[in-house]
């Protein structure tokens, strides 16, 4: 199809887009999304980066990635703040995705249709290795989606679960090293805290 003068008047300036960064505790998602983002920063873009309220773990404002790298925020109760304070804005962050409400996905497609590049890192299952909050429909619906792994505590290779070390059975359960280690399938499914195979017990 051939655009005419007219049509090409039509196209908007800018281009959106939606990013995911997703994988397991201690896999270095927020890392990878802090270095975008400054990368915008840099760029001299106008950015903006949200988190939920919730997590206060390393700092009430900042993201922080475990590295200790970190970067200005503004903490939200919910997705829908975020369309409210993003006017203006080229570059949308958006961190530890996974404890909004499922109304992110809807609000993430406002952003990039209306021109933003949106942002977003969280982890994409559970401590059950179940789809995890608004990551699965977010994934589906972005143009770039980077799966990244951290390193099993077992025996060494690439992991993507995050085992839980504590007893405690809530979906939602904030914690570090002492609540939560990264596993690959094969000990993520197989051992149990000890390090014993439970096909063996």
């Amino acid at each position: 199809m051939l655009f005419s003068e007219h049509n090409l008047t039509l196209r908007p300036a800018r281009y959106g887009s939606i990013e995911v960064i997703c994988g397991s505790m201690f896999s270095g998602k927020t890392e990878e999304l802090i270095r975008r983002l400054k990368r915008a920063q840099y760029a001299r873009l106008n950015v903006e980066i949200f988190k939920p309220a919730v997590d206060k773990r390393y700092d009430e404002k900042l993201v922080v990635s475990h590295d200790s790298n970190s970067i200005p925020s503004t903490p939200v109760e919910n997705s829908s703040a975020i369309l409210l304070l993003s006017s203006a804005t080229q570059v949308v962050g958006i961190d530890e995705a996974q404890f909004f409400d499922d109304g992110l996905t809807e609000v993430c497609v406002k952003l990039a249709n209306s021109g933003i590049r949106v942002i977003i890192a969280g982890l994409d299952m559970d401590y059950k290795g179940q789809p995890f909050g608004p990551i699965p429909s977010l994934m589906a619906v972005a143009e770039h989606v980077t799966k990244v792994h951290a390193v099993c505590m077992q025996c060494g290779a690439p992991a993507n679960y995050s085992y839980r070390l504590t007893d405690d059975t809530q979906t939602v359960l904030l914690g570090e090293k002492e609540a939560y280690e990264p596993r690959c399938r094969q000990c993520y499914y197989h051992l149990d805290q000890q390090g014993h195979s439970r096909n063996q017990r």
